[in-house]
């Protein structure tokens, strides 16, 4: 993970040498030509301008073998006017200014991008493990499951686990965008990458290394970086009938006026024009903003998709659900205490990896029960456990099983509701009671598809490959436009491209079945950092938690910052415009409008970095 500081890359330092060269340049031949030396300005400043146009036309012929025609050409074609035709200041100011605009463009998205470098410079690269009675300072890969880990104050978990003994006090900003720290007690899991704002605690590591949820961010982060092609602009839609009309204008102004200078002074105001500028400022402030919040988008083409997503599809389990089974309801045999029931189901479900197993006793966990360690354990793979609690003759499992191991008749499955799992609870050779568990809905699921219908979404479909009774009985009462359940993952593709009939589709899912839906749809949204590779890959966007809510701040978030971006577009151009028509008209010298046009330009830089302080209303 080396080198993942916010280092100066060479493009940069390129930037700031060209830009340090025409300001040097224009200031020396400003000296000169007030000194009486005006030939020796005009030198000064012709040899200033020259790196500047030479590194343009590098650049507009590189765009031009991609296929890209930009407004890069209109600077180009200002500065090489205004040197024909002797204009040698005006096209040292438009030297200065845009080799300004492109170096304060890059200072700008750097800026921007400090919440993906926050996260990238704060992976932890040590561990402190404790083994036999001692501390020793060892490298990440050599943490396992198991592990007993020291977090010191104001460290960085560098795994997920739980906490071994006491309280922790842990600061999450920077992965959810919660500004107070949240407390976990005995038991509770802590994810890695938060950072232990109390007292030392000790850590049970639960995931090595690279399997935490901290290295799935980093990595997707890191894939980011990379996979960034050259700015998606707005821009691009319009750059081809701006630079005509520009070229139009300059040609009419000079064939109408016979005076070659105001076609100078109509390119110059056109130079470099906000289009250039505005949008990916505007763009990468809203991808460091969501990040900041949770929410990491993969490029200025997905934030975008999402800013005008209207139709969004949900899957359920994982999803709009927890994805794993939650206590529902103990349902204790006469003269047995419900909390004693869980108690013994729990306290031997401990010997277990099964989902419902561990589902069970963290329920017992959560009411704050203590769990005395079971003996004599035997497990039926599949089936339940028999073993000894307390001294007590405990039996845990299904039905079926736990009625054969006590003789009795068993109970009709037909009874349990859909989409139920019931635990079936033995001691001492009698039934003691039953437990049902069920995959709950996620706190908050109203209010979050309130939120939607508020950011612009018509219609919200929950897709799912469970049963249609499941499906129904965990959407009953929710605001939703449909429900297709027993999908296939190629249904769900289908689905996808359905919808689109009515606009661009948002797909969110978090397992493998949901990759092919979420390549297929306009944004795909993938759950949790640490969920399935193949739709985190597959993804547009990935919620950096395991938390549906996030996905509120990052649709605001990506709205604001495409609005604000078009706002700067529109102003900038209209201003360029005016100022276009008034050179063509004589009211404005090449210098003049050159000014102009650097005052126009940074105005419009500051409007698009008005999407760093962007706060989202609808935050989870």
């Amino acid at each position: 993970m080396e080198g993942n500081g916010m280092q100066t890359p060479p493009r940069d330092l390129a930037k700031k040498a060209l830009l340090g060269g025409a300001l040097a340049a224009l200031a020396l031949g400003l000296a000169l030509f007030w000194l009486g030396f005006a030939s020796g300005a005009d030198a000064v400043w012709t040899i200033g301008v020259l790196p500047v146009l030479a590194a343009l036309i590098v650049e507009i012929v590189q765009s031009l073998r991609r296929g890209e025609v930009g407004l890069d050409i209109v600077a180009a074609l200002s500065m090489t006017a205004a040197l024909t035709f002797g204009e040698t200041l005006a096209a040292a100011v438009v030297a200065v200014m845009y080799s300004g605009g492109t170096f304060l463009e890059a200072h700008a998205e750097g800026r921007a991008r400090r919440e993906m470098h926050a996260l990238l410079d704060r992976v932890p690269r040590l561990a402190t493990r404790m083994r036999e009675g001692a501390l020793e300072e060892v490298p990440l890969d050599a943490v396992v499951p198991g592990d007993r880990l020291l977090i010191r104050q104001g460290a960085v978990a560098p795994v997920d686990g739980s906490v071994a003994r006491g309280s922790a006090l842990l600061d999450l900003s920077a992965m959810t965008g919660e500004s107070l720290p949240v407390r976990r007690e005995t038991g509770e899991e802590v994810l890695s990458g938060g950072v232990n704002r109390g007292e030392a605690f000790e850590m049970l590591a639960t995931r090595p290394a690279a399997e935490s949820t901290y290295a799935g961010i980093v990595r997707l982060v890191e894939e980011a970086q990379r996979s960034r092609a050259p700015m998606a602009r707005l821009a691009d839609r319009w750059s081809l009938v701006f630079l005509a009309v520009t070229v139009t204008l300059a040609g009419l102004a000079w064939a109408l006026t016979g005076d070659p200078i105001r076609a100078v002074a109509v390119l110059v105001v056109a130079t470099p024009c906000p289009l250039i500028l505005a949008v990916p400022v505007a763009l990468v402030a809203g991808l460091s903003r969501a990040a900041a919040q949770g929410v990491l988008i993969k490029g200025a083409r997905p934030l975008e998709a999402l800013a005008r997503s209207c139709t969004l599809i949900l899957d359920k389990t994982g999803t709009l659900t927890h994805g794993a089974p939650d206590l529902a309801r103990l349902d204790p045999e006469p003269g047995i205490n419900a909390d004693d029931l869980l108690t013994l189901a729990a306290a031997l479900d401990q010997a277990s990896e099964h989902p419902v197993a561990r589902a069970l006793a963290a329920a017992a966990r959560a009411r704050g029960l203590t769990l005395p360690l079971p003996d004599a354990v035997e497990e039926v793979p599949g089936e339940g456990l028999i073993g000894k609690v307390g001294g007590r003759d405990v039996v845990v499992g299904a039905e079926d099983f736990v009625t054969w191991r006590l003789d009795l008749p068993q109970k009709d499955p037909a009874e349990e509701a859909p989409g139920t799992v019931t635990v079936c609870v033995g001691v001492d050779g009698r039934l003691a009671g039953r437990i049902l568990l069920a995959d709950r809905l996620r706190d908050g699921t109203g209010a979050l598809l309130e939120g939607l219908r508020k950011l612009g979404h018509a219609r919200i479909l929950l897709a799912t490959g469970d049963r249609a009774d499941v499906a129904r009985r965990v959407t009953e009462g929710l605001d939703l436009d449909g429900v297709r359940a027993g999908l296939t993952p190629d249904q769900k593709v289908l689905l996808v491209l359905t919808e689109r009939k009515n606009g661009p589709v948002t797909m969110v899912g978090d397992g493998v079945n949901d990759a092919p839906a979420l390549a297929a749809a306009d944004v795909g949204v993938a759950m949790g950092a640490r969920g399935a590779a193949a739709s985190a890959e597959a993804a547009d966007v990935v919620l950096l938690v395991d938390r549906l809510d996030r996905l509120l701040p990052g649709i605001e978030i990506a709205k604001g910052a495409r609005a604000i971006a078009l706002q700067s577009v529109a102003a900038g151009i209209g201003l360029s415009f005016l100022g276009m028509i008034a050179a063509a008209l004589g009211y404005l010298t090449p210098v003049e409008g050159a000014i102009l046009q650097e005052v126009i330009d940074v105005a419009v830089i500051l409007n698009a970095l008005r999407v760093l302080r962007l706060r989202p209303t609808l935050a989870g």
